[in-house]
């Protein structure tokens, strides 16, 4: 067997001992070797895109969903350059990812070889773990290291911090198996992996729980849930029994039962956040969505930070893994547990709660008013109408930008659906891409349906990610586009008196959405009344469902949202 192909077959057997179950191949010539390996392996499904960034950010939504590790492969040149947005992404959102770059070998490094570029250490800091892989050589020790490398990057993947990992390996021709079996060298030891089918190296289980950090009892606490892919339910008992308020971002999934759906608003209103000053905050994930969330940080006097790290190393989730964007912490804990004097049959109600619970009752009326006054699809309407029709099981993908201020401002409190978004640099590349990986890990988790609701420039910038060859596998995603010809969320922001805001920020394109679902010859809906959104996301398959909005008109609906919630909190003063 040819060195190139002994160790593309290690590398993959290995990743495979390890838990791999999927792989997401860009084309190529230099990467050959791990392609026929990949494909090759009954245990690991297979995806292949043209486009390397489409690639990546696939594999980046099913990483996320699955919460386990995909791989990704390229050549070698501009194609591991082009996986660099959505390892950044995975790198803040803390998502599993194997890189593995296809690469040439020292010999043809600077030396002016075609599609050669310097690939040590490309993304930097983004990555968990870099290594070299280094030549394929029949020397002694070869097949050990190949194997424990392998399961260092896996635990690296996986650690304290999870997150993406990268490993540049260099192949030498021939590039493709030895067609008959004399050929090729002598290799020193056997290239199997251990006999029991497990990986080379085992890992035990977490060291210990740790300690959770016992609050104080006061009344005027809060609690922030970000972005992050944590189990919210601690959060939400703690706001039960403490009555302290939740505010949950829609991504945190924790905006659930009592929890104050209508928080961006009400931090909004004239008066609200300077007469709910909280003693205490106590924040999880990234809590970085709104300005209003950032400003009301920055007045409590004591802010404890929970970190979202592994249990089996908290020193590394402590040091790394905490949210700290308006630089207010206080305390940084790896878990929290209520306060002594908490009593589990009688939940504290105060007047510090009830002051928050009416304020959402009032707000949650006043949004919904709003947006029930009119039967056409607003974008809040279409956020909020989506979000609480989906069926219990489902899956949400936000797209970055309005959409998911939208759901943010608008979505009820609701059980039942899973959300999830490209939070962590909140780029609009990728999207699609993410959706139809985040779809397709679904699917394979739970059966459920899902579903996406995007801006009309991130589908445009990520139109690649609706070219799915045949025979690959497809995912059953409805994909809703609010298409109001440019950039919507500059609308409402200082730039837009500027005299070349059309052009510089406004940027319209034109483009129907159903010109693009017809190059990627799939099925296309237009939307334009309330009472048409159920019927327009039955089926099934890769779809498109476009809703045509105006910038200004949308703004104008932010605005009178803002409004009527100013005018619903004034009366309760």
């Amino acid at each position: 067997m040819n060195p190139s192909t002994a160790l593309a077959r290690v590398l993959v057997d290995e990743l495979a001992r390890c838990g791999l179950a999927e792989a997401v191949i860009a084309p190529g010539s230099r990467s050959t070797p791990l392609a026929l390996a990949l494909v090759a392996h009954p245990g690991i499904r297979v995806h292949v895109r043209v486009d390397e960034r489409s690639a990546s950010f696939l594999a980046l939504g099913m990483a996320r969903v699955s919460r386990r590790p995909v791989a990704i492969v390229c050549t070698s040149g501009t194609a591991a350059a082009n996986f660099h947005p959505a390892v950044m992404e995975a790198d803040e959102s803390g998502v599993p990812l194997l890189v593995l770059t296809a690469d040439r070998p020292p010999e043809l490094r600077r030396t002016g070889a075609n599609q050669t570029v310097d690939q040590i250490g490309l993304y930097g800091g983004a990555v968990r773990m870099f290594a070299e892989v280094g030549t394929p050589d029949p020397a002694p020790g070869m097949v050990a290291y190949w194997r424990s490398l392998v399961c260092r990057a896996w635990g690296s993947a996986l650690g304290g911090r999870p997150g993406p990992v990268h490993l540049n390996v260099a192949f030498r021709d021939p590039l493709t198996p030895d067609q008959s079996s004399g050929d090729g060298p002598e290799w020193t030891a056997p290239l199997d992996g251990r006999s029991d089918g497990g990986p080379w190296i085992g890992r035990p289980g977490p060291r210990s729980e740790p300690a959770p950090y016992r609050l104080p009892l006061v009344e005027r606490g809060v609690i922030v849930c970000g972005d992050g892919d944590y189990d919210p339910a601690p959060f939400l008992a703690l706001s039960e029994l403490t009555g302290w308020p939740l505010l949950a971002e829609p991504t945190s999934n924790a905006r659930r039962g009592g929890a104050i759906s209508t928080y961006r608003q009400l931090l909004a209103a004239p008066g609200f956040a300077e007469a709910h000053v909280p003693e205490l905050v106590v924040s999880v994930g990234r809590p970085n969505l709104s300005r209003q969330i950032l400003a009301f940080l920055r007045g409590a006097e004591r802010h404890v930070v929970v970190t979202a790290g592994s249990v089996g190393d908290p020193d590394a989730s402590l040091a790394n893994a905490f949210s700290d964007p308006a630089r207010t912490a206080t305390d940084v804990v790896s878990a929290v547990a209520p306060p002594t004097e908490a009593d589990w049959e009688n939940p504290v109600r105060t007047d510090w709660s009830r002051s928050w619970e009416r304020a959402e009752a009032a707000a949650r009326r006043a949004v919904d008013g709003v947006l029930d006054s009119e039967d056409g699809l607003s974008e809040p309407r279409l956020a909020r109408d989506l979000a609480a029709q989906l069926p219990t099981g489902s899956l949400l993908f936000a797209g970055s930008s309005m959409p998911i201020r939208d759901l943010d401002a608008t979505m009820r409190a609701r059980c039942g659906v899973r959300l999830v978004g490209n939070r962590g640099v909140s780029g609009i590349d990728g999207t699609v891409s993410t959706a139809i990986g985040a779809a397709m890990a679904h699917r394979s988790e739970s059966e459920g349906r899902a579903y996406a609701l995007l801006g009309d420039l991130a589908m445009l910038h990520d139109q690649n990610g609706l070219i799915i060859g045949p025979g690959e596998p497809r995912p059953d995603l409805a994909i809703v586009v609010v298409n109001n010809d440019g950039g919507g969320i500059f609308s409402g922001l200082e730039q837009a008196g500027h005299p070349d805001f059309e052009r510089v920020f406004g940027t319209p394109h034109g483009v129907s959405m159903e010109r693009v679902a017809a190059v990627a010859d799939l099925p296309y809906t237009r939307v334009e009344w309330a009472t048409d959104l159920p019927k327009a996301l039955l089926g099934e398959g890769l779809r498109i469902v476009e809703v045509r909005t105006t910038r200004s008109g949308s703004a104008s609906w932010r605005r009178r949202l803002q409004d009527a919630v100013d005018e619903a909190v004034a009366s309760l003063a």
